[in-house]
């Protein structure tokens, strides 16, 4: 993939948690709310073995990168979930009824918290002609939720989710969905996203620009090796649009790869 300072995109595939959501804010409260609800079911205490089975830091909530909840659709979390009450002496019939009386889904309206203004950066990428997809771990039914909630479906052309039957990432198979439901050539899209997981459906879907964002559960080190650009957040992807309004190219921002300036 060529890297151009005036490459614009004919569109853009964002993941979710973690680049136009904050990541920790949604699942790290989650999977301690979920602790508190297995422990009313069965009467044990299971939140640090949760954590550790989901690769969460329990001190601070913080989701580790490469981690389980990171990358997992909510159908492996929910059988991981089950793994753990198993681990506690149960048998796999009572696991799995402790599990369903106490499963919830974080709730992707108050636990939501937007990178950008997402009305504001999704009208500009729109407004130069540039299509606007979501591929996520998540399921359909919170995704739409979180796109009603912050009203921005109007500029969304589709999305790809855990439980649609594709293949999960880093398997290209949504993008190249997504990619063929716009009619745009996977060559002249851009894929943004907080993992290597993200990144490396990028580069295996044949995507013209894999985009890094460190506003998830990503460090620049872990993302370095696998995208094209870095950048703080999605909000520097407002410059970017406005820039191509104005028929000039982006000036540097951020500073993390100066051959794709914003």
């Amino acid at each position: 993939m060529t890297v151009t300072k005036n490459f614009k995109p004919k569109a853009i595939i964002f993941d979710k948690d973690g680049t136009l959501i904050d990541f920790d804010a949604m699942w790290g409260g989650w999977t301690v709310h979920l602790a508190e609800q297995l422990r009313l079911a069965c009467g044990i205490d299971v939140c640090h073995e949760l954590c550790m089975a989901f690769d969460i830091d329990e001190s601070s909530n913080k989701v580790l990168a490469g981690g389980k909840l990171a990358s997992m659709p909510m159908s492996l979390l929910y059988n991981l979930t089950v793994e753990v009450m198993e681990s506690f002496g149960f048998n796999l019939t009572n696991a799995t009824e402790i599990v369903e009386q106490a499963w919830c889904i974080p709730d992707p309206v108050i636990l939501a918290k937007p990178l950008t203004d997402l009305r504001v950066l999704f009208a500009h990428l729109t407004e130069q002609g540039i299509k606007i997809a979501i591929a996520t771990a998540d399921d359909r039914a919170p995704t739409q939720a979180m796109i009603e909630a912050f009203d921005i479906g109007e500029f969304i052309s589709c999305i790809a989710c855990a439980d649609d039957g594709l293949p999960s990432k880093p398997a290209p198979d949504m993008a190249l969905t997504l990619c063929a439901r716009m009619d745009v050539d996977p060559a002249n899209a851009m894929v943004v996203g907080d993992t290597v997981s993200d990144l490396k459906m990028a580069r295996a879907s044949g995507a013209g620009l894999a985009v890094g964002v460190l506003s998830g559960v990503s460090s620049a080190k872990d993302l370095a090796g696998f995208a094209d650009v870095l950048l703080e957040s999605i909000d520097e992807l407002n410059e970017y649009a406005l820039a191509f309004a104005e028929n000039h190219s982006p000036q540097t921002k951020s500073g993390l790869n100066p051959d794709f300036a914003f």
